[in-house]
């Protein structure tokens, strides 16, 4: 078992809109194993189909430090972003993940032992948690953890 980390992110979902990012390093090919999805707005009856897709290259986001889950362990080679002004640029057809979720309810998907969502060792390139289409432009909140 590898190291453990948090990372999160917000965006004000729209169609194509990435929330949070797991950026790998070239010595690491980093693990997302747990995602939890909620709205932060006042609840609604819209939809949002969110997917897990590889990128190639980074965009320009805001950085964030993921943090170890044992305070014990080094900071991580991978790091995250969120508040994309510059989306990613994706890999067609790479949805590791998807699934529309309703604005009222809260998400979470815990991946089976070994079933991880896997980042390729390869700097600037990664895993992003984003909004494939939304009936609805509000602010979601995303959490991601991962090993390395």
């Amino acid at each position: 078992m590898g190291r453990r980390y948090h990372s999160r992110g917000s965006v004000a979902v729209g169609t194509d809109k990435s929330a949070v990012s797991l950026i790998s390093a070239a010595t690491i090919r980093p693990r997302l194993y747990d995602l939890i999805i909620g709205c932060v707005a006042t609840p609604a009856d819209a939809a949002t189909n969110w997917a897990v897709q590889r990128f190639t290259a980074d965009g320009t986001g805001t950085a964030f430090t993921p943090i170890a889950l044992d305070p014990a362990d080094p900071a991580p080679l991978a790091t995250s972003k969120s508040n994309y002004t510059v989306e990613p640029t994706v890999t067609a057809a790479t949805f590791l993940f998807q699934a529309s979720i309703n604005q009222r309810a809260t998400f979470r998907w815990v991946a089976a032992p070994g079933g991880e969502l896997v980042a390729p060792a390869t700097a600037a390139n990664g895993l992003v948690v984003k909004s494939a289409s939304s009936t609805v432009t509000t602010t979601h909140e995303c959490g991601i953890w991962f090993e390395e």
